[in-house]
């Protein structure tokens, strides 16, 4: 039976964990590997300068500041583009590849990406096969899915195209595209595939604590997670699950959250500045009651000034 956390990665979540958000909770935790969001591939190659807007980790060999490695998602459905995008993303720095079978996004899916290639298994054999024969042998070829779309009738045909393509590592979130992000995971479903495939397998969905990723790794089978939205909610949770720290204090994460602030102000998205930092609380409010009060304090605050203020007076 497993029961202890071997690899954690950090989740590639749209418009949430950017660069910026990468490195602050990978200078507080000990994860294994940072995925970034997702580069949209079509029908060519993707300029330079948008892997470096979506992943400047690669002007630093790939890397966070506190050298963790990351590696560059792509989300398409065209074999051939995928896989010249693969190369490119090698040649630029990444630390192998992931492939993105699993956006829910109703823009993304009508473009035919993302979580609604799960109709259609034939599809992800032919970009997994077309990406891994590119690739270097030495790199990593992963892929992140969803139980299926409507429901998980095909998952092993899923996951049986995806080894049968010789993939490396397999991330399975413990939900169908319908299910979006609604409680709870059907982490037993990852359990089945675990038992019948060789595949170096990640379980991901649910995982707020300590107790939830036990219960995971139990059911799934696996002793590898990926963190999502609770490593937001609770920003050392990846130390928390391998067992090397308790939860963080309010306190610290308060600091924390002003550190942020300061950050955000100088990057480039500064514009963004209210509404990024009301997101963030919006998840801390799920482990810290104290985020309500900071968050209602400065939710009808656009001043960035008066924003700094009143995280400066709540302690």
């Amino acid at each position: 039976m497993i029961n202890q956390i071997k690899k954690v990665t950090l989740a590639p979540m749209e418009g949430v964990a950017d660069e910026l958000m990468r490195n602050l909770l990978c200078s507080i935790n000990c994860y294994d590997l940072c995925i970034t969001e997702f580069v949209r591939v079509v029908d060519r190659r993707v300029p330079t300068h948008i892997f470096h807007k979506i992943s400047p980790e690669l002007k630093r060999g790939g890397f966070t500041h506190n050298n963790t490695p990351t590696r560059v998602q792509l989300l398409g459905q065209e074999p051939h583009w995928m896989a010249e995008n693969a190369i490119k993303a090698i040649e630029l720095g990444s630390h192998g590849v992931d492939l993105n079978f699993g956006c829910p996004a109703k823009t993304v899916n009508k473009s035919k990406g993302g979580a609604v290639l799960l109709k259609t298994p034939e599809t992800i054999y032919q970009i997994v096969n077309s990406v891994k024969q590119a690739l270097p042998q030495d790199q990593i070829l992963s892929a992140k899915i969803r139980l299926g779309f409507d429901d998980a009738s095909l998952l092993d045909e899923i996951v049986s195209a995806i080894t049968s393509a010789n993939a490396n590592q397999l991330t399975i979130h413990a939900r169908t595209k319908r299910d979006g992000y609604n409680p709870p995971a059907y982490w037993h479903h990852i359990g089945k595939i675990s038992e019948k495939y060789a595949i170096e397998l990640f379980a991901n969905g649910e995982i707020w604590s300590l107790s939830d990723a036990k219960k995971c790794i139990k059911e799934a089978k696996t002793a590898n997670i990926m963190l999502g939205r609770g490593a937001l909610a609770m920003p050392n949770l990846a130390n928390v699950v391998k067992g090397k720290e308790d939860k963080m204090p309010w306190s610290s994460v308060n600091k924390l959250f002003q550190h942020y602030a300061y950050l955000e102000l100088q990057g480039d998205k500064s514009f963004y500045f209210s509404s990024r930092l009301k997101q963030w609380l919006r998840y801390l409010k799920l482990q810290y009651p104290q985020a309500e009060t900071l968050f209602n304090a400065i939710k009808l605050l656009k001043n960035k000034d008066d924003i700094l203020k009143q995280l400066e007076r709540i302690e």
